[in-house]
């Protein structure tokens, strides 16, 4: 197997995920700078082929979410933007892989579609843990409850032990009654 040197780290990729509207997506600025192309180059391909990228492909940022992501970054202006970004979630980025033909967008398509299985990966792996967490908490809290019932039995007998006991009737043959 040949040893393909990867065009961009993986921490960089990963930087530029962000979760918007509850999903993993990636701005089209931020895929059109790994891809090696212009941002308005990219647009145009997405526009010839708008039919590919439905809704929960793509999606435009309203400007409160624009601005809440321009707010994370210490550039006072992000490009002189005209429109507001798209987004692209996972399936928009694979989807690209058929609408840009270059090498390199093919090549970093191929490394952001890893990044977000191994990041899938990672949540469910997180999912597992917490609910194994989860049920060891149950199973302590259950003992707590079991101990606290011991306790109280043991306070009870021994409260039981504490108080004199009342004389008690002699049963059975008595010498003095004779």
């Amino acid at each position: 197997m040949e040893n393909k040197k990867l065009i961009v780290p993986d921490e960089i990729v990963i930087s530029k995920i962000y979760y918007i509207r509850d999903q993993k997506v990636m701005l089209d600025s931020d895929l059109a700078e790994l891809y090696g192309i212009q941002t308005k180059r990219l647009n145009e391909q997405v526009n010839r082929n708008i039919d590919r990228f439905p809704e929960d492909f793509m999606f435009r940022l309203n400007e409160e979410e624009f601005q809440h992501l321009r707010s994370q970054f210490a550039t006072s202006r992000w490009g002189g933007r005209r429109a507001l970004p798209l987004v692209f979630t996972e399936h928009g980025v694979l989807m690209l892989s058929s609408v840009l033909n270059s090498k390199q967008a093919i090549e970093v398509n191929i490394q952001v579609m890893r990044i977000f299985t191994r990041i899938r990966q990672m949540l469910a792996d997180n999912t597992e843990i917490r609910l194994e967490v989860e049920k060891i908490k149950n199973k302590l809290d259950n003992q707590d409850k079991n101990m606290e019932i011991v306790f109280k039995y043991l306070d009870e007998l021994l409260e039981k032990q504490n108080q004199p006991k009342p004389p008690r009737k002699r049963i059975g043959f008595k010498p003095d009654d004779l």
